[in-house]
């Protein structure tokens, strides 16, 4: 059984193993690695298979989750499905793991199914007060293959969901943030339905996330994601913000990543970070 969330390691250790040599690059890696060690103690590996930049980012949230999110508290939120379709009759082509070429109820009612089952989980983790214990109910999840990917094709749902408002209200001449012509500039997603097609259908099988996409997801979760970019060392895009002007109250998740493919997660924050 793969791990989809290996257990923690030292970042130094893990460091020196992954980056041996002498090269520029490995010197700028453990230059990188060192400075994530100023503020976190462990890293856990993340396991690459495409959806790795949702699996760290929720896996991270939800750690330190606290309180169900305003809009997973919504009542909308399980309409959301029935409502774009009734909207965007393209939707149909919405490609479901493990379910391709579902019919549009049947589309409707699994993507119904996996927002409650996201709204679900993290409800019970925010409610566990003993950090141990939240530890274990995240791990366990983690370990359940069906659930997990449930919950990815919610996140990839919220995201086209978020793609759509934005685009609505850039077409509307409302103000948008930066990335979202960035989005909308690329010649495969100029409107949603490219996106939906080219992009989103695409996640987790043949492609992750790109870093516009990075945005999208941010704002879809209303959390700030902010990564260590390791090999950006010793420029100012080694701490990257997605998005980089975040709203307040969102709250941060950390991720660490080697190439912008791939991501992991720092663990366990130094006691004088903390302070």
């Amino acid at each position: 059984h793969k791990l989809s969330v290996s257990p923690e390691m030292d970042i130094m250790e893990y460091c020196r193993k992954e980056w041996r040599g002498n090269t520029p690059a490995a010197k700028r890696m453990r230059k990188g690695y060192e400075a994530v060690a100023q503020k976190f103690a462990s890293i856990r590996r993340i396991r690459g298979d495409n959806y790795c930049a949702f699996r760290a980012t929720l896996f991270q949230a939800l750690s330190q989750a606290t309180q169900l999110p305003r809009w997973l508290q919504s009542e909308d939120l399980t309409m959301l499905p029935e409502n774009l379709l009734s909207r965007y009759d393209w939707i149909k082509q919405w490609q479901l793991r493990q379910k391709p070429g579902k019919r549009m109820g049947e589309i409707s009612d699994a993507i119904k199914e996996y927002l409650i089952l996201l709204r679900k989980k993290w409800k019970n983790i925010s409610e566990i007060k003993d950090p141990l214990e939240k530890q274990e109910a995240c791990d366990k999840l983690f370990k359940n293959e069906e659930e997990e990917y449930s919950l990815y094709e919610a996140l990839k749902f919220l995201m086209l969901n978020t793609a759509i408002e934005l685009y609505n209200a850039d077409k509307s001449g409302r103000r948008v943030p930066v990335f979202s012509w960035l989005l909308f500039a690329r010649d495969t997603s100029s409107n949603p339905s490219q996106l939906m097609h080219n992009h989103l259908n695409h996640i987790g099988h043949s492609g992750g996330l790109e870093q516009v996409e990075m945005f999208l997801l941010a704002y879809a979760l209303q959390y700030t994601i902010q990564v260590y970019r390791l090999y950006k060392y010793s420029t100012d895009e080694f701490i990257t913000l997605y998005p980089n002007d975040p709203e307040e109250d969102w709250p941060v998740v950390t991720l660490i990543t080697e190439d912008d493919r791939h991501y992991n997660i720092p663990v366990r924050m130094c006691q004088e970070t903390m302070l």
